[in-house]
C-alpha cells in the first residue's frame, strides 16, 4: 500500500531517525567538515560545540553537526520524508500552511503548547501585537513550530506566551517564567526594555534566557541572540584587518552603547595585530564636521574608519569625510546602516551582516511548509528552539548551564556560526559585503569569526 506524505507511520519512523541521529551527534566525535560553508541540505539549524564541551572531543572546525531532517537517510527502499509542521489539537492545519503568510494571531494563540517532551521551555513572543511587531512575532512562532516538528517534539514541551508587544506585560511574563521553577530555559522576550530589566536581576538559580530583542547588549545569564551593532562592527573591522589594515579609528554616537562597541572592535583587531588608534564619539546634531576634524588632529593617515550609527543615520559623518577629501580611507559600516534606505554616501563601504535572503538549510523546507519565504526572524526562532532540543538531547533537562551555553566552540545555526559570552553578548561569523551601486555585493561568504 502506498503511504501518503503525512501518513502517521512514516512521520513516527522519520521522527525516530531524527532523534537517533541527533543523539549520536551529541555523544560521539565526528570527522570534520571541509571548508567554512555547507550545502543547503548538508546541515540543519544548529551544529553544536557540545561535543567538545560535554564529550571531550571536537572536530577541527570546532563544531559537530545536527543534520537537516530532510537529509537524514531513510531506510533502504524508502524515500526520506520532509518534516510536517506541528499541528494543533484536533488535527486542523494552522492558516499559514495555506495562506502564504505568517500564522494568524488567533491561530497562534489557539496552539500555545507544542511538543510532549520532558524538558519545559517557555517562549515569549508578541503574537497579537499590531503592525510589523506582531508579524515578526508570528514568523518566529512559525520558525519555532518547524524546529519542534524537526527536532523538539519528543524532547521539549514548548509553552508560548503572548506578550502582545507590550514591554510591561513582557517583563511580567518573563519574571514569572524565570521564577516559576518550571522552565529550564526561556526564549525571548523580543521587547528591549523587558530584556534589559531581566539583565539587571540577580539570582544564580534562575534558568538562562535567550533574549530575542534587537540591539540588546546582554547580561549574565541573559543572552543576546540577535546580531548587534557591536558584533557587526567587530566582524567588519576584523575582515579588513585580515587584509592587512593596521590603524583603525572608531566613530560612535555618544551614549551608553559606545563602550561595548569599542571593546568588541578593539578585541577583534588585536587578534590580527591591528590597533584601534582612537574612539571618537559624535553627536547627531553637529553635522559630522567636528568628529572628522578631531580625527584629523589625533590620527595621522588611518587605514580604516569604523562608523557605528546607533539608531540614527551615518550620512552626516560620511558627508563630512567626503568633503574633507585627501587620502581615501576604507570605510566600515554596520548592520544598523541598513535599517534605512541605501544612501549614495554608502558607496564603497564594507559591512558585515547576516544575509537575510539566505536562511541556510531550513529555507526550502520552511517555504514548502508555510508557503512564504523565511526571514531572519524565522531563523533566530528556529535556531533557539533547535539549540534547546540539542541540549535536552545531549544533557537532559538539567543541561542548560553556563558550561554548555558559553562553550567557546560555539554553535552553527541557520544564521551562521555564533557563540555566547559570559557577559551575555553573542559573537557571530557572517557574510562580508561591499556597497556597490546601491546594493550589497558579497566579498566573503563568512568573516573569520572567532
Amino acid at each position: 500500500m502506498k503511504l501518503e506524505r503525512h501518513d502517521p507511520r512514516l512521520k513516527r519512523a522519520a521522527s525516530k531517525r531524527i532523534r537517533a541521529r541527533l543523539g549520536s551527534l551529541f555523544h560521539a566525535c565526528r570527522s570534520p567538515k571541509t571548508g567554512a560553508t555547507f550545502g543547503r541540505h548538508a546541515l540543519g539549524a544548529i551544529a553544536l560545540g557540545l561535543v567538545g564541551a560535554l564529550g571531550g572531543c571536537q572536530s577541527k572546525s570546532g563544531a559537530s553537526d545536527v543534520l537537516d531532517p530532510s537529509a537524514i537517510a531513510a531506510p533502504a527502499g524508502q524515500a526520506s520524508v520532509p518534516a510536517a509542521p506541528a499541528q494543533p489539537a484536533g488535527g486542523e492545519t494552522l492558516s499559514s500552511a495555506n495562506s502564504g503568510g505568517p500564522t494568524s494571531a488567533a491561530d497562534a494563540k489557539a496552539n500555545l503548547t507544542l511538543g510532549t517532551g520532558p524538558t519545559k521551555v517557555t517562549m515569549l513572543l508578541p503574537l497579537s501585537a499590531p503592525g510589523s511587531t506582531g508579524e515578526n512575532g508570528r514568523k518566529m512562532y512559525d520558525g519555532a513550530r518547524l524546529a519542534m516538528a524537526d527536532l523538539g517534539d519528543k524532547l521539549l514541551t514548548l509553552t508560548i506566551e503572548d506578550t502582545r508587544g507590550d514591554s510591561g506585560n513582557a517583563k511580567d511574563l518573563a519574571v514569572k517564567a524565570i521564577t516559576s521553577g518550571t522552565a529550564k530555559v526561556v526564549i525571548g522576550p523580543s521587547e528591549l526594555p523587558a530584556a534589559q530589566h531581566l539583565a539587571k536581576l540577580s539570582g544564580s538559580k534562575r534558568p538562562p534566557v535567550l533574549a530575542l530583542a534587537d540591539n540588546f547588549a546582554g547580561g549574565p545569564g541573559v543572552y543576546s541572540v540577535r546580531l548587534s551593532e557591536a558584533d557587526s562592527a567587530a566582524a567588519g573591522a576584523a575582515a579588513i584587518a585580515g587584509k592587512g589594515a593596521r590603524k583603525f579609528v572608531l566613530m560612535v554616537p555618544s551614549g551608553a552603547d559606545s563602550s561595548p562597541i569599542e571593546s568588541r572592535v578593539a578585541n577583534a583587531l588585536s587578534i590580527y595585530g591591528a590597533t584601534l588608534a582612537v574612539t571618537l564619539p559624535y553627536s547627531a546634531t553637529d553635522g559630522g564636521a567636528k568628529v572628522v576634524s578631531d580625527m584629523g588632529s589625533l590620527v595621522e593617515a588611518p587605514d580604516a574608519v569604523v562608523i557605528a550609527s546607533g539608531g540614527g543615520s551615518p550620512t552626516a559623518v560620511l558627508a563630512a569625510l567626503k568633503a574633507k577629501g585627501g587620502k581615501a580611507v576604507t570605510l566600515i559600516g554596520t548592520d544598523r546602516w541598513l535599517e534605512r534606505p541605501m544612501d549614495p554616501l554608502y558607496e564603497g563601504a564594507y559591512i558585515a551582516t547576516l544575509d537575510e535572503s539566505e536562511t541556510g538549510p531550513i529555507a526550502d523546507r520552511f517555504k514548502a511548509t508555510y508557503k512564504y519565504q523565511p526571514d531572519v526572524n524565522v531563523a533566530y526562532a528556529y535556531d533557539m528552539v533547535a539549540l534547546s532540543a540539542g541540549i535536552a538531547s545531549s544533557a537532559g533537562p538539567d543541561g542548560f548551564n553556563k558550561q554548555v551555553l558559553e562553550n567557546t566552540t560555539g554553535f552553527r545555526g541557520s544564521t551562521g556560526l555564533f557563540r555566547f559570552r559570559s557577559d551575555g553578548s553573542s559573537q557571530r561569523s557572517m557574510p562580508f559585503f561591499r556597497v556597490e551601486k546601491g546594493q550589497l555585493k558579497l566579498v566573503e561568504k563568512q568573516t573569520s569569526g572567532f
